[in-house]
């Protein structure tokens, strides 16, 4: 044929010889032609065309992945790496493979892993503010931005922005005494005060709580103590102090309820957990509820149901009102109303926006007549929190919380679950015995997807939590809630007393739970600070598992097993050394911990024991049989992989003498101290001491493999990290040398 095309469709120029001669010749799609008919390609789009309702699911996750690779990565040359070969991988995706649904899915995945790597840069960029070099003791004015009672810990903690105080970073963070405290400090006064400033904390151990992230995102640039008494240099206009009306509304709260059961009302009304004792708030942790003390989906959902219910049912009421407009808008937009009015009242917390948010999308669904409670829904929900706060990814609340969502919905919208569940007509015991398993297996399926976010970022969870919610939840929702609302309405008239009785026998039994099952044999499973790599399987696999419908999720099981089976062989440290190198807390072999120092505060044993994954209170060092102490040092022999190690950590700022520490040091393997020790200080193995410290932060060591983790390799160099390098050690050194010199 002259056309070039032969009767069976090759190539040709009217011969078949000369026809299948040409066909070998490499034209421009014959290599993805060549892919393409491969049997596996043919499976996996055949699957994907299944499951291309589910693919939008997955736009978060892609934009979360370059967000999560920015964070791991710490470093602007990997960045750029990383965004070019997501550019490189899309452009192989549209040469070889544009036509085909997994060419498209690659292009799609890699353009927008690209785009939240960027996203993310951009952000750490346009928050920048100057940081705190060191301690200092100052008098300064400053406007009150936020406050934020404390009164568990008998202070309220104020946000000021310092303006054009030279040498302060433009927003700081100051506790106040609540003896020092006045009612007017609110929002908007001007003040002046005198304080002593320090930087941002930093993680202490490797996988620790890292302040100085959190800080950098929101613009602080020092925290510290007030000290002595506040002047007022302009009061806060009253029409704008909004937090004048939520300290308001909080103390008449903790007014009309007494002791804890005040304290978490007024958390459920405004948000404030200041008053909630640390017992209280340890046992609802514990026991799995400590979810209800953080304003998020739950508490808009009851607002939003509760105001959607009541403006819906009363229009209803008027048949000239519910024949000309259509009441579900109008209930709508009223519930709609009241979750923004809530989200402020309680501070307007990020999770509280992201909750507010996907209430807001709810409505609109039901505005527009379309399936409300969805996994796109929350996935919109996701991609909303993540454009405006990339740097929530890493955090637990929106890892919590959105885990919670996704597992429930995945978990009703299964056909054979659904299928349990659906109402139907039956006796009224066998409808409450199918609403109460209906509990049960959501929260269990809860308290699995929690469970390993919990113990990466906690290093603790609740194993009895799907049974305390199936009590604690209903209460919350539908008794202690509407009470409070009712009670609040009422006082209007002075009639809310029985109505605030009530609330707090409701508040009582929340917390005797609380307390009864943290208190129960087994009630939680600690573990050491987990690999990221088994974290990252765990994810992954919960994520294939809820986003996918055919019969390919299971494969998550995959990674899952191979995340846990990496997180239960995970072995904890043998010596954790905190980055000021005052702390030290050594393991020994039935798992028991001691500490160097035991006048160091609650926080930092608590901090260690977390993060060493063992429950009940550390011993001292001196007490134990292999450890020989006097006021200056320690000596520790600990077995371990067949030989004795020899640990020296020293613990007071009395002068040693150099002849004896130097012996000291070469009889150990591994010496410690907060102090700058000599050269002539040599263990045999590692002297970690400040000048260690100051340039990894701090640091544990597993013995048995002889491996050493550091601060400074778990969290990289970001931008908030104040860890000093090579350059700054050898410029600290000539400085020094040059002031020796001048003094001779």
């Amino acid at each position: 044929m002259r056309d070039g095309l032969s009767p069976n469709g090759t190539t040709g120029t009217g011969s078949g010889s000369t026809g299948t001669a040409l066909s070998t010749l490499f034209h421009s799609r014959q290599l993805s032609d060549f892919w393409r008919d491969k049997q596996p390609l043919e499976k996996l789009e055949l699957l994907l065309e299944r499951e291309r309702d589910q693919l939008p699911l997955w736009v978060p996750v892609a934009f979360g992945s370059g967000i999560a690779i920015w964070f791991n990565l710490a470093n602007p040359a990997w960045w750029l790496a990383f965004m070019s070969l997501c550019g490189s991988i899309g452009l192989l995706a549209i040469r070889f493979g544009n036509a085909s649904r997994v060419g498209k899915l690659l292009v799609w995945f890699a353009l927008l892993a690209a785009i939240g790597c960027g996203l993310i840069w951009f952000r750490s960029w346009s928050v920048a503010a100057p940081v705190l070099e060191r301690p200092i003791v100052t008098l300064f004015n400053a406007e009150i931005e936020r406050v934020e009672p404390v009164l568990a810990r008998d202070m309220i903690r104020l946000t000021l922005g310092t303006g054009e105080n030279a040498g302060l970073p433009p927003r700081v963070r100051i506790n106040v005494p609540l003896e020092r405290a006045q009612p007017d400090l609110q929002e908007g006064a001007l003040i002046q005060l005198r304080a002593r400033l320090m930087p941002p904390a930093m993680p202490a151990l490797p996988g620790a709580y890292d302040f100085s992230e959190r800080a950098w995102f929101q613009g602080l640039g020092a925290t510290g103590q007030a000290l002595g008494d506040i002047r007022i240099l302009r009061p806060a206009d009253p029409l704008f102090a909004l937090s004048r009306y939520r300290q308001r509304l909080s103390g008449h709260v903790q007014s009309r309820m007494k002791g804890a059961a005040g304290a978490i009302g007024a958390t459920l009304a405004t948000g404030d957990r200041g008053a909630i004792d640390e017992a209280d708030a340890e046992a609802m942790r514990r026991s799995g509820l400590a979810h209800l003390l953080s304003i998020s989906g739950l508490h808009v959902t009851a607002v939003v149901g509760a105001i959607y219910l009541l403006v819906l049912k009363s229009l209803a009421l008027s048949p000239p009102l519910a024949l000309r407009f259509r009441l579900p808008i109008v209930a709508a937009g009223c519930a709609a109303l009241a979750a923004v009015a809530y989200t402020l009242m309680t501070g307007a917390q990020v999770p509280t926006i992201r909750a507010c948010v996907a209430a807001l999308l709810v409505l609109v669904a039901l505005m527009m007549g379309r399936s409300a409670i969805t996994l796109r829904m929350v996935a919109a929900g996701a991609l909303f929190v993540l454009i405006f706060w990339p740097e929530s990814l890493v955090g637990p609340s929106f890892q919590l919380s959105f885990a919670a969502v996704t597992a429930i919905i995945a978990l009703h919208e299964h056909p054979r679950i659904k299928a349990l569940f659906m109402l139907r007509e039956e006796n009224w015991l066998r409808r409450i015995g199918r609403f109460i398993f209906s509990l049960f297996l959501t929260g269990l399926v809860v308290e699995i997807a929690l469970m390993p976010i919990a113990l990466y970022h906690f290093h603790k969870a609740g194993l009895y939590g799907a049974l305390a919610n199936i009590i604690a939840i209903p209460l919350t929702t539908f008794v202690i809630m509407p009470l409070e609302a009712l009670a609040l309405v009422l006082d209007s008239a002075g009639l809310g007393a029985p109505v605030w009785w009530a609330c707090e026998k409701a508040l009582s039994s929340l917390i005797a739970l609380a307390h009864f099952v943290s208190s129960r044999p087994g009630a939680v499973t600690m573990l050491p600070t987990m690999p990221v790599i088994a974290f990252g399987l765990v994810l992954l696999a919960g994520l294939w598992i809820c986003l996918w419908r055919e019969r390919w999720r299971y494969l998550g099981l995959i990674p899952a097993i191979i995340g846990a089976l990496l997180i239960i062989i995970n072995r904890a440290p043998d010596i954790y050394i905190t980055g000021d190198g005052r702390h030290v807390g050594i393991r020994n072999v039935q798992g028991e911990l001691a500490m160097l120092r035991t006048s160091g505060g609650d926080f930092i044993r608590d901090m260690i024991r977390e993060n060493a994954g063992v429950e009940g209170e550390s011993q001292a060092l001196e007490d134990w049989p292999n450890a020989e102490c006097n006021s200056d040092s320690c000596l520790v022999t600990l077995h371990r992989d067949g030989r004795d190690w020899q640990i020296l950590a020293t613990r007071s700022s009395h002068y040693i003498s150099a002849l004896a520490l130097s012996a000291a040091c070469r009889r150990a393997d591994i010496v410690i101290s907060e102090r700058w020790l000599p050269q002539s200080c040599q263990p045999r193995w590692l002297k970690a001491d400040r000048d260690l410290l100051s340039r990894v932060g701090g640091m544990t060591i597993d013995l048995e493999q002889q491996k050493i983790s550091t601060t400074l390799a778990w969290t990289g160099r970001h931008e908030w990290t104040r860890y000093q390098s090579g350059d700054a050690d050898a410029r600290k050194v000539d400085a020094r040398k040059a002031a020796a010199k001048k003094s001779n």
